[in-house]
């Protein structure tokens, strides 16, 4: 089962790195990621995990991204930038 993590991150070094690591040394598959830009110095993540096994729980996965420097996980669907020129140009979408 597919499970959607909505984060908001802070523009700093290693935020982004830290977010992969974590889900992945947890347990998790990452299937999908879109990254966007919500400003001058922060980031919106999407991810799209599934758990390797059953044991694995996604709530638990949340905390733990909580505690990360840098990175508020958000509860709500993200807010974008619309229209200028960092909302579209600096949008990207991954799959794995």
């Amino acid at each position: 089962m597919n499970h959607l993590i909505h984060i908001e991150l802070d523009r700093l070094e290693g935020s982004l790195l830290r977010i992969l690591g974590l889900v992945e040394r947890r347990g998790f598959h990452i299937d999908e990621m879109e990254l966007f830009d919500l400003g001058e110095d922060k980031r919106g993540l999407t991810l799209r995990v599934r758990p390797r096994d059953p044991s694995r729980s996604p709530d638990i996965l949340g905390l733990q991204i909580d505690r990360l420097y840098g990175i508020r996980r958000l509860h709500e669907a993200p807010q974008r930038l619309k229209g200028g020129k960092g909302a579209a140009g600096a949008k990207q979408k991954l799959s794995a």
